[in-house]
């Protein structure tokens, strides 16, 4: 397994982000996508995204093999919101490793919880997600979405040996439309991508980032 860049690597809260200004947009509204309401929220902000995440979604979509279709768990999330959950996992963390450093701390926790500073999901540039059938019956991925990565190479790392060739092969349609799509993937969580934020800019090479904090 490569070398994994987490979050909360100072080199990509050190990258400048120049904001577009585009708006988020609601899946629900757009026809095709099929959302998934384990995460929905009473403002509906899961369901958003950035305006061209929606459009390459939609390319995704539209070249999936068969009849398969992209399951959208959860776009945008409130920075509030990712505050809490990065703090919670934290103070978790900090009970359970007594010893540890508080940059240990955070870098662990940064491996599922992004730091809301830089998280993409705040951006409304992310997508958690996977493949489903017609009937939203979800594809076996090695895992259930949002599940908690273990060790160092478990079955939640996209490229994990730990997963079955039939889970391996679902996961690599997933990873080569996306990718295709411009979308990088969080390689701690095979469901996590995004396009324009922080973390997508240090992946692609590209200067800035195109997204900051939005507001739904």
């Amino acid at each position: 397994m490569s070398e994994i860049v987490l979050l909360s690597d100072p080199r990509i809260r050190d990258l400048a982000v120049a904001e577009c200004g585009e708006p988020l947009v609601d899946l629900r509204a757009q026809g095709g996508f099929r959302l998934d309401p384990r995460l929905a929220d009473p403002a509906g902000a899961f369901a958003h995204v950035r305006h061209s995440v929606a459009d390459r979604l939609r390319t995704v979509q539209d070249g999936l093999p068969g009849q398969l279709r992209l399951l959208v768990v959860e776009g945008y999330r409130p920075y509030r919101l990712q505050e809490r959950y990065f703090q919670e996992s934290l103070d978790e963390l900090r009970a359970a490793r007594p010893g540890w450093t508080e940059g240990q701390l955070r870098a662990e926790t940064a491996r599922y919880i992004s730091p809301p500073e830089v998280a993409p999901h705040v951006a409304g540039a992310a997508v958690d997600l996977t493949l489903c059938t017609p009937d939203g019956t979800e594809l076996p991925m090695g895992t259930e979405v949002n599940a908690t990565p273990v060790g160092t190479e478990g079955p939640c790392y996209t490229d994990s040996p730990d997963i079955s060739p039939a889970e391996r092969k679902n996961r690599q349609i997933l990873i080569d439309a996306l990718t295709a799509s411009g979308f990088v993937n969080y390689p701690t969580e095979w469901w996590h991508w995004s396009y324009g934020d922080r973390y997508w800019a240090f992946v692609t090479g590209t200067a800035t980032a195109m997204y900051g904090p939005a507001r739904q």
